[in-house]
């Protein structure tokens, strides 16, 4: 569905100018870039998937070479996809009216008593507008306060929220702000109020700067380390006939299965304690001799046997099959790679722990 709406966003955007600053016009493909740079890699591996093979090989050149988009830039085009998510019912929106209408059914009239009394409960409460933002988000401005100005913010939070801040601190300062909250009777409300506006201003000024979103190889190949096989494929292919040396920037930011060759055999050991042989075999069905023969040299001598005769037992395999299980491994691969425990050879010889 929403490939759809990115397919249907069909005007251009027009230049404007937001705060003196020039804003660029930008094609159907382009917009369509933007918002999956939104989005982050995960829920763009998914929408590629609803795609065509021409829109998904578009769409990627245009995230490879997009560039900074200001927040002027970026305001309009997801505002744009919004709109058009919103005529066609994609996406479902909370908020006063919509607790408004619930109500009115629910109690009539009195439904809007209802409503305004929760809206001045939810005005008048300490640090509520937090509760908009991720732990994170409220953890950077937070981290270098101290301990008595966090367990202020926390006490007034709920509590799984002020547990996901407790665990990103040092063990020392969770130990003062669990002191000083059990400690906490009544804070002033002018206190309450300075703080309220400090951290509005900082988270405001936070999400400034992360509304601008950043294209190129790099956001480009989080995205296809995301997608299946198939789709990975396409895209690389596509990019190489467009634009060869921008394709093997691309490959040099990601891992596919036949860089297996370019693990040492102490991670490729690792990698094959942590699967299953079963889609080993699958995965090693149509790949060079060279893969193979690492695989197999970083097997014990019993392993090795029963993969060879797996090999040899399975038959004609669907290339989806093969793909699936090819793609399954390198996500265990990365997975690895993010946790630490090996290490993969990038671009020239430089290595990334």
């Amino acid at each position: 569905m929403t490939a759809d709406v990115l397919q249907r966003s069909q005007s251009t955007a027009l230049a404007r100018r937001s705060d003196d600053v020039s804003v660029r016009e930008f094609s159907r493909s382009q917009k369509a870039a933007a918002v999956l740079l939104s989005v982050g890699p995960e829920v763009s591996a998914q929408v590629l998937q609803h795609m065509t093979e021409e829109e998904v090989e578009q769409v990627a050149y245009e995230v490879a070479t997009l560039g900074d988009l200001s927040p002027a830039e970026l305001r309009p085009i997801l505002e744009e996809f919004q709109s058009e998510a919103l005529a066609h019912g994609h996406l479902v929106s909370g908020g006063e009216a919509h607790a408004r209408e619930m109500l009115r059914k629910f109690r009539g009239e009195r439904g809007d008593e209802i409503v305004d009394r929760v809206l001045a409960t939810v005005q008048t409460s300490p640090f509520y507008f937090l509760r908009q933002h991720a732990p994170d988000e409220i953890l950077q401005q937070l981290r270098d306060e101290h301990p008595q100005t966090i367990a202020l913010v926390t006490s007034h939070l709920p509590p799984k929220f002020s547990a996901r801040i407790l665990a990103e601190l040092d063990s020392e300062t969770q130990r003062e702000v669990a002191l000083r909250v059990a400690l906490i009777d009544r804070t002033s409300p002018e206190v309450i109020k300075r703080v309220e506006a400090t951290l509005k201003q900082r988270l405001g000024d936070f999400a400034r700067r992360q509304d601008s979103e950043r294209g190129g190889v790099q956001e480009l190949a989080g995205m296809l380390n995301q997608s299946d096989r198939g789709t990975e494929q396409s895209i690389l292919t596509g990019l190489e006939e467009r634009d060869p040396e921008l394709a093997e920037q691309v490959r040099q930011l990601m891992f596919v299965f036949e860089d297996v060759t370019t693990l040492d055999d102490r991670a490729v050991q690792e990698v094959l304690r942590q699967v299953d042989m079963q889609k080993v075999a699958v995965a090693m069905k149509g790949v060079a001799d060279e893969v193979k023969d690492v695989i197999l040299r970083n097997l014990s001598e019993r392993a090795r046997a029963t993969l060879e005769e797996e090999l040899e037992l399975l038959g004609p395999v669907r290339v989806k099959e093969v793909e699936e299980a090819q793609t399954e491994i390198v996500q265990k691969i990365r997975q690895l790679e993010e946790e630490g425990q090996i290490v993969i050879q990038r671009g020239e010889g430089e290595f990334v722990e």
